[in-house]
């Protein structure tokens, strides 16, 4: 396992529906990828129809990015897709003790034999 002093787990929560617009965001910004996991949100606000209770649908973006492009993509972020913004998104960072790269991303180059 390697190290990973400079790296963080970069968590965004997003209204379903806009997850793939925030990954292309943050691939622009320097993230290498991200996982994408459904989820549903149970907070003050619940809707209730005939006695069965509705949690709003969120989607989870979990990224692993150095401590540097987990800045700019939290100000895109807060910029872009905030609170006030129809994704109402929040993100929350974590350290990174251990890490193993599975597989790193490598630009292909188009090359015609």
């Amino acid at each position: 396992m390697e190290h990973a002093n400079d790296m963080k787990a970069l968590y965004i929560i997003v209204n379903a529906g806009f997850a793939d617009e925030i990954v292309d965001m943050a691939r622009e910004i320097g993230a290498g990828g991200a996982t994408i996991i459904n989820s549903r949100g149970t907070g003050a606000v619940h809707k209730e129809i005939l006695g069965i209770t509705i949690d709003a649908e969120k989607e989870m973006i979990l990224s692993l990015v150095d401590a540097d492009t987990a800045e700019k993509i939290i100000a895109a972020v807060k910029d872009k897709a905030g609170l006030k913004s129809p994704a109402n998104g929040i993100c929350f960072v974590m350290p990174v003790e251990k890490m193993i790269m599975v597989n790193k991303l490598v630009p292909q180059t188009d090359k015609q034999e």
